[in-house]
């Protein structure tokens, strides 16, 4: 099982709280963003595309604590930039764990090994790593030779030490699936604890815009991963979304759901997208146009999204929300191979090869 059950029973217990007290919109989980800057330059990322004075410029312990208790959701997730470059990142750590909340620091390993001793051991406190794939997939992903034996040392250091760590693979056009799956094997025998998945997200900023997954082909890339599983494979997500990304199961958006705070403020309305900014985690609940987001809104910047931060707290909602989504839930737990002999087929197909990003090509077929 890739969650602790004292972090299920938390998030059980919170959702059911919502439910009694007949809240419609409610967070499950914190994208607090204490700064963007970052020691790597992804292609497919666009938060180091700020300019250099907002990269200086960092959240204080403060302003993440006020933020977070703000919101209230019982998990929070860091993701950056790269949380390790921040000179106060373990007291915000400790600051949150000292709440109680469950944490998921998004890291992309590089400074793991280094900064390890800043962090002490909890159940509240996962590092969730960057890694998209094996070796050869994620250096190239990441625009960084090297960077996955990195991340790879960080990790064993943080499992010697008794942290809990998860991988957090994005994927995108073109993706092997059969190297995907067997990097889910590399990172189970590593002894991770569990694996997160999230098709590419399409940001404005990123330099590369050619490789996002469009749903029809997200629908395909992720039945043939993740069908006929192993049993070792373990994942840290509800098992719902998993099958919503292989099209088993159709949701609604719920930008609400992992709502995102920075350095300007609450984000409008999701952390992909960016239309204002409100003061307060109220203002933005109260104010922002909820329906004009999600694909069934005929927003053309939603048409493809089926990534964790819209559609992961629809399917926990899915959840505890009705007795279906309930017995689903129960039934991909302990029943989760799910054999399907087209899905085993695609595996032997041949994989379209995706043309490196070149900034010098992308610059001219802009003009």
């Amino acid at each position: 099982m890739g969650v602790p059950v004292s972090q299920m029973w938390t998030v059980a217990t919170y959702v059911l709280k919502q439910k009694i007290n007949g809240r419609k919109r409610y967070p499950l989980v914190l994208m607090l963003e204490p700064l963007f800057r970052c020691n790597l330059a992804c292609a497919g990322c666009g938060k180091i595309q700020y300019p250099a004075h907002v990269l200086k410029q960092n959240l204080s312990p403060e302003e993440c604590f006020r933020a977070v208790d703000e919101c209230g959701a019982p998990m929070v997730s860091i993701p950056g930039g790269e949380p390790l470059m921040h000179p106060q990142i373990a007291e915000i750590v400790d600051g949150l764990v000292a709440r109680k909340k469950y944490i998921y620091l998004c890291t992309n390993a590089l400074l793991l090994k280094e900064k390890i001793d800043l962090f002490k051991p909890s159940k509240y406190l996962t590092f969730s790593v960057h890694v998209d794939g094996e070796r050869e997939h994620h250096d190239f992903s990441v625009c960084r030779e090297g960077g996955f034996d990195i991340a790879l040392d960080g990790m064993k250091a943080a499992l010697q030490r008794g942290f809990r760590v998860t991988t957090n693979t994005t994927l995108f056009d073109g993706a092997d699936p059969n190297s995907v799956r067997a990097f889910f094997d590399e990172m189970m025998d590593l002894g991770v604890e569990g694996m997160m998945l999230s098709p590419g997200y399409s940001y404005d900023k990123a330099p590369d815009q050619k490789h996002f997954l469009g749903r029809a082909r997200t629908r395909r890339l992720f039945r043939a991963m993740l069908s006929n599983r192993k049993a070792k494979w373990v994942f840290n997500q509800s098992p719902l979304f998993l099958e919503f990304l292989m099209g088993k199961r159709d949701y609604p958006c719920t930008p609400w759901g992992m709502p995102t705070f920075n350095m300007f403020g609450w984000q409008k309305p999701c952390y992909l997208l960016q239309d204002g900014y409100a003061d307060t985690f109220e203002e933005l609940m109260r104010e922002t146009e909820w329906h004009k987001y999600g694909t069934e809104s005929g927003n053309p910047q939603c048409a493809n999204c089926m990534v964790h931060s819209g559609y992961e707290a629809s399917a926990v909602n899915d959840t505890f929300g009705s007795l279906r989504g309930f017995l689903g839930t129960v039934r991909a737990t302990f029943s989760s191979k799910y054999k399907d002999d087209e899905a085993l087929a695609m595996l032997n197909e041949e994989v379209r090869p995706v043309r490196a990003y070149d900034p010098l090509v992308q610059i001219g077929e802009q003009r």
